[in-house]
């Protein structure tokens, strides 16, 4: 077939195949899973990330991205498809950190101090509209300390500084999401999920499956992301009655995270049944509790709605959802932008562009750094910069320029 004739899916095909690459390899360029990518390639999923498309486009050797979407006009590939952590590597070196230690061991810090300063980290990245410049610079001091921490204690302590540790990857896992190159990314969500294992708790254990099914689901295994979760949640269900609130936070936010996955996957029913459960258990908890990393509450879960009724292309659902929405009832600021751009997803579906660009906006002046990191926010833009007509394509344009996103 004349490469002219041929659909993204088929360019893609055509310049992997010519490079000798398998899908395994590729797909993991790219951040993604085979199975992701072969759905791309036979035309069973549509590509518009143009974020993806650069990565694809980039592990693929190509300078120009429209050898891949056919466009007749050059598309020139830059600088501003990804961004990146202003301190990678000052992470990068933490998290790698030395085998063997230089010099005698220090004496160990105290385990209740370090689990508060982690816990004061937490609270800055949801309260805080740079949360991921703020917290990247104190990740590397903290990474450094509960790695050195977890070594020099035995017995129950030791245990409890490797969930000390665990809760520190799992910050790390949030603040480097989306913001450095993938194997660091999965190394990091790896270190979490055995530092928890080590520590031996439901609880920390249950954390590292919320954490790491998060990167499931991103990278294209939805499937083995909704095992893990399942697997998490069966186990803390038996401690849901005599249990901490932190216990029922964390299992509610489990089934906020198969929802939002099952959606994604078009699972309509069961997107509503896990969400329906979280939506159970958040009336279990006192009124304005917030679990303390994931946000797990009663304003949590009537967030979670409004983004399934989107990741369905349910836009109707959505905003009959949003209705409910409290903003102020949120703690989290991070989450607060989100939802914002969840609303905007929606009135895109909806063909409505100034609707769109409005919730973008809001969602930007809440927190300019949730929206530059987040994938759909950049991708949302970039396709408002080539649907919006008239004034609102200026305003598209300007959006466009302070995400660093390049335009078409």
């Amino acid at each position: 077939m004349d490469i002219a004739e041929m659909t993204t899916g088929e360019r893609i095909r055509h310049h992997r195949e010519r490079l000798g690459m398998s899908r395994t390899v590729l797909a993991g360029l790219a951040g993604r899973g085979p199975d992701w990518l072969k759905k791309i390639e036979r035309g069973d999923r549509e590509l518009r990330d143009y974020g993806l498309l650069v990565r694809l486009a980039t592990a693929l050797k190509l300078s120009d991205l429209s050898a891949l979407t056919g466009e007749q006009s050059p598309r020139p590939i830059g600088t501003g498809g990804r961004v990146f952590l202003p301190n990678v590597n000052e992470i990068r070196d933490a998290v790698r950190g030395p085998l063997f230690p230089a010099g005698p061991p220090s004496e160990p810090p105290s385990v209740d101090l370090l689990r508060g300063r982690v816990a004061e980290a937490w609270t800055l990245w949801h309260t805080s509209r740079f949360q991921r410049s703020e917290v990247g610079a104190l990740l590397p001091a903290l990474l450094r300390e509960a790695q050195a921490l977890a070594r020099q204690l035995d017995g129950a302590d030791r245990r409890r500084a490797y969930a000390v540790l665990a809760d520190v990857y799992h910050l790390a896992q949030q603040v480097t999401a989306y913001s450095v190159e993938a194997e660091l990314y999965w190394i990091i969500a790896d270190r979490g999920r055995l530092a928890a294992q080590d520590a031996d708790d439901p609880l920390s254990l249950a954390g590292a499956a919320w954490s790491y099914g998060n990167g499931l689901r991103e990278t294209g295994y939805a499937d083995e992301a909704v095992r893990v979760i399942d697997e998490a949640a069966d186990a803390l269900r038996p401690r849901l009655e005599t249990g901490s609130d932190d216990l029922r936070g964390m299992y509610g936010a489990l089934h906020l995270h198969a929802a939002i996955t099952h959606a994604r996957e078009g699972h309509e029913g069961d997107a509503w049944r896990y969400w329906d459960e979280a939506n159970r258990v958040a009336d279990l908890v006192p009124a304005g509790y917030a679990h303390p990393w994931t946000v797990f509450g009663r304003a949590n879960t009537d967030f979670h709605g409004v983004s399934v009724g989107v990741d369905l292309r349910t836009p109707g659902v959505a905003m009959t959802r949003a209705e409910s929405v409290d903003l102020t009832a949120m703690p989290s600021i991070e989450r607060r932008a989100r939802v914002l751009v969840e609303l905007a997803r929606a009135q895109r579906q909806r063909k409505d562009a100034a609707g769109a660009i409005h919730w973008l906006r809001r969602a930007l002046d809440a927190s300019p750094e949730t929206v530059r990191f987040t994938p759909s926010a950049r991708s949302l833009v970039y396709d408002l910069t080539k649907e919006a007509k008239g004034p609102l394509r200026t305003d598209a344009n300007q959006l466009a320029d302070e995400l660093g996103v390049l335009m078409a």
